[in-house]
């Protein structure tokens, strides 16, 4: 059983030297944008920090996770998940905490999603055996599989109970690879469905290998909770040729949009549309305003529209069709019509990233960013609030 423990043409890049307390670490800044590293490779026990997830806690308390990875950059292998918590907007950061470890297993996929009726913070993941590929793991032909599993704090993110598996509710049985997130989860606030947690997820499953050689094919989907994150259940899928997604709500029936990394060959991310809390989804639509190559991005309701003012929706990726290169933000106050807000964060090499309000007029996006690779760091880009204009 497991066991608890993105215009500036340039933006400075840091050096940090990660000695001691996470409190050393330096925050460099520019007119619009601080940056913070809060974790580099290399460092305290492990090979690889990856897959980052941000969410701001009932309190206030910012929590940063990620997984941390013993040995090499891969997927699978020994993978511990940590975290890191801030109570300053991010500004500093507290040491690390291992929240899951499991032997020489992976553990990983952080996706937190809050419960504001309760304060409860729930943190989906998965785990598979260490000894597994995921190749093997695609194709049916590891010793294991990938599980999903959840955990949750009612300490804003302090304490963390034991890993709980939910695989035999949110799995279906013909899907090898699997993965909660990465990023973050959210709770409906209208419409019927009003309450139901709802946490975007992806898999792999079988095709066979006359009509496809490689014998599986990618996919979105969600599971979601309506009782306040007792039990979690399966919903719709969309397929082909999407993976990784982060959802939101649109207008105010509670209906779903759902963004996904794309194996379209567009150069962009992929939409689609569910008007039953997940349970279902519309057709696939190219979203050609949010360029990105085949990577995984980050989508954000930052605000409603209220007396008088638009609400605002934040994206963040790599903005670039085919590499995975220039982390950037995008804000839009027309409901996801039209982007008219740009923010480069780091013109380099990136990849994965994930959005939060920090509180006050800040916005942090935690992305994987580096000199020689996207994989040197994660570090967090502090952002004033765009305003309509």
């Amino acid at each position: 059983m497991p066991t608890l423990t993105r215009s500036l043409a340039a933006v400075i890049w840091i050096v940090c030297s990660l000695i001691g307390f996470a409190h050393s670490e330096e925050t460099k800044s520019t007119d619009s944008i601080e940056s913070t590293v809060v974790w580099q490779s290399g460092t305290d026990g492990y090979n690889t920090y990856r897959i980052p997830a941000l969410i701001q806690a009932p309190d206030g308390t910012m929590l940063a996770f990620c997984e941390g990875r013993r040995s090499s950059r891969s997927d699978t292998g020994a993978i511990d998940l940590v975290m890191k918590r801030s109570t300053d907007h991010g500004k500093t950061w507290s040491d690390q905490v291992v929240v899951w470890k499991d032997q020489d297993n992976t553990c990983g996929n952080p996706c937190p999603v809050v419960d504001n009726s309760t304060g409860r913070i729930y943190l989906l993941l998965t785990h598979n055996l260490g000894e597994d590929h995921e190749s093997q793991i695609k194709l049916k032909k590891a010793k294991s599989t990938r599980t999903v599993w959840v955990c949750h704090s009612d300490d804003n993110g302090q304490t963390w109970t034991d890993p709980k598996e939910i695989t035999s509710t949110t799995k279906d049985p013909d899907w090898g690879w699997y993965a909660t997130g990465p990023g973050v989860g959210i709770q409906i606030q209208h419409g019927p469905y009003k309450g139901r947690l709802v946490i975007p997820c992806d898999h792999s499953y079988s095709i066979d290998p006359s009509i496809r050689k490689e014998g599986f094919g990618f996919g979105s989907h969600v599971i979601y909770s309506d009782d306040q994150g007792e039990t979690w259940e399966l919903g719709g899928s969309i397929r082909p040729e999407m993976n990784e997604c982060q959802v939101i709500e649109v207008g105010h029936e509670g209906h779903l949009l759902i963004d996904m990394r794309s194996y379209r060959g567009q150069g962009c991310r992929a939409q689609s549309i569910s008007t039953d809390g997940g349970e279902t989804w519309a057709e696939i639509t190219d979203a050609r305003q949010l360029v990105s190559p085949v990577c995984q991005a980050s989508l954000l309701r930052y605000s409603w529209p209220s007396e008088g003012k638009p609400g605002l929706l934040i994206f963040s990726s790599p903005r670039d069709p085919k590499k995975r290169r220039n982390l950037t933000m995008l804000g839009s106050f027309d409901g996801g019509q039209d982007w008219s807000w740009e923010q480069t964060l780091y013109p380099g090499h990136s990849a994965y990233s994930c959005l939060s309000p920090l509180g006050g007029d800040m916005i942090g996006c935690l992305g994987e960013v580096g000199e020689k690779s996207a994989y040197d760091t994660i570090t967090l880009f502090r952002v004033k609030v765009p305003e309509a204009k």
